[in-house]
């Protein structure tokens, strides 16, 4: 069939205008990507503050005469504080004790005891840590600097761990002033939200998922800080048996770290250390708090999987399959992601499956299976 050269030069424009603007606008989403890409974790960690502590702002601007910019701005400067004390504390902390420490070696100062003899015994890594720990014991100068290129490299892998901590606390501020502004503006973001998701999902479904996806976000964060304070309490009580200084100092630190999810062995490791420089412990004892205080620094592991998702419109498995499967891909922030969006997904699917049209015809297309045989019995009975 032949169409007219005229219909046909009209429908090729038509198409051609169609792919052009379909291109400009992917080259625009493209460019828009790129120049919000940096900002992307800041502003995802700043949505997932401030959907969780838009309650609590809510009820704070309530109590302070319906002001919720004096409310957010309260609840972020708690927050910095709460934050960057125990940070300046460790931080400080930390760099009294490096700097002693280079002083004690450097002048020869550093006494560190002697190794026991049941150290050698330790299956596999005995007979080095013993040889190590008696060089250290009889020259220490004298080790660090035959260990002088492996000595470099661990100092700058420290260095880098801690510039890396800063960085994360640093962001994580950023992340609660920036979510800060958004609870400010927490009621026409709501609305924006709602907007966008049934512009998406629909107008039925778009309020639906508007709240499982803030109450998804609410109960992870939840769990993160549930998990801090629990592990904060069993890195504590160790502490405490342990006889370790400042053992509660040390708790608190651990809370701070675990809810901006910064690695607690950072505080727990070096707690060690000391049980087996300070020669105050037997071998038995030292091993036994080692032992637990390793397992209290990776509790955070063992927790998620068994609190988080817990209060949502959702199965268990599914929130915890995200969390986990997000955590994996994208690190602590993929936890919320990760759980939000397979809640979503869950949801969506579920819904297009019980939408099924066969569900809906078959009663009106199939009768009982009692009239169908009364129906057929009728031309059988005598008239």
């Amino acid at each position: 069939m032949n169409l007219d050269p005229s219909l046909e030069q009209r429908i090729s424009a038509r198409l051609l205008d169609v792919l052009i603007r379909a291109g400009l606008v992917l080259v625009l989403a493209f460019l828009c990507y790129r120049i919000f890409a940096p900002f992307l974790p800041l502003m995802a960690w700043a949505i997932i503050l401030a959907v969780t502590l838009y309650p609590l702002q809510r009820t704070l601007a309530a109590k302070m005469g319906g002001h919720p910019a004096w409310s957010a701005t309260a609840i972020t400067l708690l927050a910095i504080a709460l934050i960057v004390v125990p940070a300046a504390v460790l931080i400080g902390s930390v760099g009294d004790s490096v700097q002693r420490l280079v002083a004690g070696v450097q002048d020869n100062s550093l006494q560190v005891p002697p190794p026991r003899e049941s150290v050698a015994a330790w299956p596999v890594i005995g007979d080095k840590v013993y040889l190590y720990w008696d060089q250290a014991h009889r020259d220490l100068p004298a080790l660090i600097r035959s260990m002088q290129p492996k000595v470099g490299e661990l100092a700058r892998m420290a260095l880098g761990m801690v510039a890396s901590i800063g960085g994360g606390i640093l962001k994580f501020i950023l992340a609660f002033i920036v979510a800060g502004i958004v609870m400010a503006f927490g009621e026409s973001g709501a609305r924006a939200s709602r907007a966008i998701f049934e512009r998406v999902f629909g107008v039925q479904r778009g309020g639906v998922f508007t709240t499982l996806a803030a109450g998804t976000i609410r109960t992870v964060a939840q769990g993160v800080i549930g998990i801090a304070f629990i592990q904060a309490l069993a890195v504590g009580l160790c502490l405490l048996a342990a006889g370790v200084p400042l053992a509660g100092v040390l708790a608190g630190v651990v809370l701070v770290l675990a809810i901006a999810q910064v690695p607690v062995l950072i505080v727990t490791l070096p707690a060690i250390v000391y049980l087996w420089m300070s020669g105050n412990y037997a071998t038995g004892a030292a091993v036994l708090f080692t032992v637990l205080l390793f397992l209290a620094g990776m509790l955070d592991n063992v927790l998620k999987p068994l609190l988080l998702g817990r209060g949502v419109d959702a199965p268990m498995p599914v929130i915890l399959l995200g969390a986990l499967g997000g955590m994996a891909t994208a690190g602590i922030l993929g936890l919320f992601v990760g759980a939000t969006l397979l809640t979503l997904g869950y949801q969506i699917f579920m819904g297009w499956v019980a939408s099924n049209p066969e569900f809906t015809r078959q009663p009106a297309e199939v009768e009982p299976p009692a009239k169908t045989a009364d129906v057929q019995a009728a031309p059988l009975a005598p008239s």
